[in-house]
């Protein structure tokens, strides 16, 4: 095997030395622009129709999927903040997501799916 010498990445690159090796460098632990764009561009979408639906089913679903949160709830934990049952929680969940599948709310979503 052939080794080859480690180069630092303080090595002055191009004749001003201006700039150095690790400046070109591609950091793939930060999102590029246009992902981070497009992320934005989701979660407006995606506040955009949990907005046509009523105060409590969105919250319901916020809290079901962990949206604008830290984390899931449980039907049993959502029930508990609204003081119903699962079951009815459910229920509501379920009315809500019918309601964002409906081809005038689903197509605020169409256009982040890739093709």
């Amino acid at each position: 095997k052939i080794a080859k010498e480690p180069i630092s990445m303080e090595t002055p690159i191009g004749d001003d030395e201006d700039s150095h090796l690790g400046d070109f460098i591609e950091d793939t632990n930060i999102p590029s622009p246009a992902d981070m764009a497009t992320r934005e561009g989701l979660r407006e979408a995606a506040h955009a129709m949990l907005a046509t639906l009523t105060p409590r089913e969105a919250k319901v679903l916020r809290m079901r999927f962990g949206i604008e949160m830290n984390t899931d709830h449980t039907l049993e934990e959502v029930g508990k903040q609204f003081d119903v049952t699962r079951e009815r929680i459910r229920q509501i969940e379920a009315k809500a997501l019918r309601k964002l599948r409906h081809p005038s709310r689903s197509e605020m979503l169409r256009s982040f799916l890739e093709e």
